[in-house]
């Protein structure tokens, strides 16, 4: 169960990090946005940011190891940063329609599974 929250909380944590990081490459579009400065910019982005440390403290000492949960830290790492590069493809193709994905993309993704085999390999 720990593991499975622990994923859940992650999932979450990297949506809102994915929409801090380039969430803001479309707020132009938006008219109440296209005369924001930087700073007004920076700061929406930490105040999405905010939320997603909500989520991911929670998640690692939920699933550290060594505070009872079921993953070493870097176990706990592969698996976030899967998490991010699912997340972001999937925001990449939904927001930004002129982003494409390609046979190479695809394989570097299945590299990233075989790098997840491997770290949790006993």
């Amino acid at each position: 169960m720990k593991a499975i929250l622990t994923i859940i909380l992650l999932v979450l944590s990297n949506t809102f990090m994915t929409l801090a990081w380039y969430g803001h490459l479309k707020f132009k579009e938006m008219k109440w946005f296209e005369n924001l400065p930087l700073l007004g910019i920076i700061a929406i982005s930490w105040g999405i940011a905010f939320f997603e440390y909500c989520l991911m403290v929670p998640a690692n000492r939920l699933g550290f190891k060594g505070n009872g949960g079921p993953f070493t830290l870097v176990e706990l790492k592969v698996i976030q940063e899967v998490i991010t590069l699912l997340i972001f493809s999937v925001f990449a193709l939904v927001f930004f329609k002129t982003e494409t994905f390609r046979w190479n993309h695809l394989a570097g993704f299945a590299c990233l599974v075989l790098a997840v085999y491997f770290i949790f390999k006993k």
